[in-house]
């Protein structure tokens, strides 16, 4: 599965920048994350549960930030086992862009494989999924930033 984007979140570069790296903030913006704990600077474990069509599970997973350029770039790369249901592995390059005062683009490029049950799903219910998902993240973290901005 391929995936691409952009979104526009009112807020600066750098207040996106630390959300983005905030192990706290993506707890509350992933959609379904029950657990987001910090290993190290760039590793992260990761509890997720989802439902994709019939089939829900618990995603236990590790996520690893690499290629980081701060402010403006990194990529996150992750796997997560659902037991029976399957797994999914996969990453995104994310990049951060001034677009106005105040205001930052954030674009994404996500490549992504799931195998197991969820695999049998057929690759449009997967793909609506991931992107009902993404588009749910991307909400919780506008307002998220919108109403409680990231600190250092």
């Amino acid at each position: 599965m391929d995936m691409n984007g952009q979104e526009r979140i009112e807020a600066p570069v750098e207040t996106v920048w630390r959300a983005l790296n905030d192990p706290e903030t993506l707890k509350l913006c992933i959609p379904g994350c029950e657990a987001l704990e910090k290993q190290s600077d760039t590793n992260m474990t990761a509890t997720v549960v989802l439902k994709i069509g019939p089939i829900k599970a618990r995603f236990d997973g590790e996520v690893e930030l690499i290629n980081l350029d701060p402010p403006r770039a990194y990529t996150i790369s992750g796997e997560g086992k659902g037991g029976i249901a399957g797994f999914a592995k996969g990453h995104a390059d994310v990049s951060l862009a001034e677009d106005g005062p105040g205001v930052t683009m954030l674009s994404y490029v996500v490549k992504a494989d799931v195998g197991g049950r969820i695999a049998q799903l057929g690759g449009r219910l997967i793909d609506s999924t991931a992107r009902k998902l993404a588009g749910q993240f991307f909400t919780n973290l506008g307002e998220r930033l919108a109403v409680q901005p990231v600190q250092a």
